[in-house]
């Protein structure tokens, strides 16, 4: 005898089931749901989207580790280079490498630092700016396009997902 078929989602907000019929959300066995199956599956499931993620970018003249550095310099101002290094968790030579042709190409600059003078500081430029923005833009609108093309129960699960994936993965 066939398994019973899962159970029609229904929009929120619709408890008596006479909206539209959805698409059903997928079985899950219980073992999945014990800590260290469901460890193994997301892990991989996190790992396929951001791969699929990074493939959406400004443009193919940066790596994905220089527009990691971009990103970090956007999103928490100027930083010396033993700082990206270290909030990028790669040693300071591959790091100066990265620096050298974000500089470059235009997208970062290096300034004196302002209290000491054996250091000096990266910044991001304009351009820079612009390149974190288009890709941002870019994903967003790449992930926006695929979410449109689920259900609203489904996206309503991918929100509380989210949520709770920020929670596992806060310090």
């Amino acid at each position: 005898m066939p398994p019973a078929p899962p159970p029609v989602v229904t929009p929120p907000g619709d408890a008596a089931g006479a909206g539209t019929a959805t698409r059903r959300l997928p079985d899950v066995a219980p073992a999945d749901c014990r800590p260290a199956a469901l460890a193994g599956d997301l892990r991989v499931s996190l790992t396929h989207a951001v791969r699929r993620l990074r493939m959406e970018r400004s443009s193919e003249r940066i790596t994905d580790g220089q527009y990691a550095v971009l990103a970090a310099l956007s999103n928490r101002g100027p930083m010396t280079p033993t700082a990206l290094a270290e909030d990028q968790h790669v040693q300071p030579p591959p790091m100066t490498r990265t620096v050298n042709a974000l500089v470059e190409a235009g997208l970062v600059r290096r300034d004196e630092h302002p209290t000491d003078r054996r250091q000096v500081l990266v910044h991001i430029t304009e351009a820079g700016q612009a390149e974190v923005r288009e890709t941002r833009r870019r994903r967003n609108e790449w992930l926006a396009r695929r979410l449109a093309t689920l259900d609203p129960a489904e996206r309503e699960v991918l929100a509380q997902a989210s949520v709770i994936l920020r929670t596992v993965i806060a310090p």
